[in-house]
């Protein structure tokens, strides 16, 4: 899983979605250093069978592609600043083949093919004629929503098709976000987006709020290098207990 903040305007930036998604940001770190501490042995947490951990990812992941939807809605007030989204599409293309390759290294038999970064690129270029926020916008995204919970159909298992969803089985990966359903949760954020920019970009938040807000305004920086940290970290401590 991971994050990205979709391009604003200086003038577009709404507090209370920074907010949102520093709180994903943090809840996403929280995660990642339970699933290292058992990649180095020291706990034996279910990550891919425990209730609690497959809708804590859920949870997570939900946030930040919701919230990436209301981004790329308020970017998109007024017409899109074409310059500075090629260039954030450019930059988390990179940032996901970084991805892909250093998973390559750590887990070769079930590396990221198409994690959350991989997605963000496809869904930021899908999601462009639905900017406007408008009625259709919400019935497309509930419906890849229940497809993706209710329809499974062999074609998709095909490594060919494996980033569309649908799929009968779960592929071996380590982050694995496929469009359907996860592009239906950009939907309903691009039109959410219309409500949240008209009602909530002049509320003031607390003091207290300002390092979520921060941690939002710098998820993708936060997202490449907490995981390198906090392996680093742990490799220092419990090393040894690799074979």
């Amino acid at each position: 899983m991971g994050a990205i903040a979709q391009p604003h305007r200086a003038s577009s930036r709404v507090p209370i979605v920074d907010a949102v998604r520093g709180l994903a940001v943090l809840l996403m770190v929280g995660y990642h250093s339970c699933f290292d501490l058992n990649f180095y042995g020291q706990t034996h947490f279910r990550f891919n069978e425990d209730p609690f951990w497959l809708d804590f990812r859920t949870i997570i992941v939900g946030l930040f592609l919701c919230v990436m939807g209301v981004s790329l809605h308020l970017a998109g007030r007024g017409g899109l600043c074409w310059p500075r989204y090629v260039r954030r599409l450019v930059l988390v293309s990179v940032c996901a083949g970084l991805v892909t390759v250093g998973s390559l290294f750590l887990f070769r038999e079930s590396y990221i093919f198409f994690g959350v970064l991989h997605f963000v690129v496809v869904a930021s270029l899908l999601a462009l004629p639905f900017l406007r926020g408008e009625g259709i916008t919400l019935v497309v995204g509930l419906t890849c929503i229940v497809l993706g919970n209710l329809v499974q159909h062999p074609i998709f298992d095909h490594p060919a098709w494996q980033w569309v969803g649908m799929m009968t089985h779960k592929p071996i990966t380590e982050d694995y976000v496929p469009l359907v359903p996860w592009f239906g949760v950009v939907l309903v954020g691009v039109w959410l987006g219309r409500w949240i920019g008209v009602g909530w970009g002049r509320l003031t938040l607390p003091r207290t709020m300002t390092p979520l807000v921060i941690l939002g305004r710098y998820s993708l920086l936060v997202y490449m290098l907490h995981q390198p940290v906090i392996m680093g970290l742990l490799y220092l401590l419990y090393g040894q207990a690799i074979s």
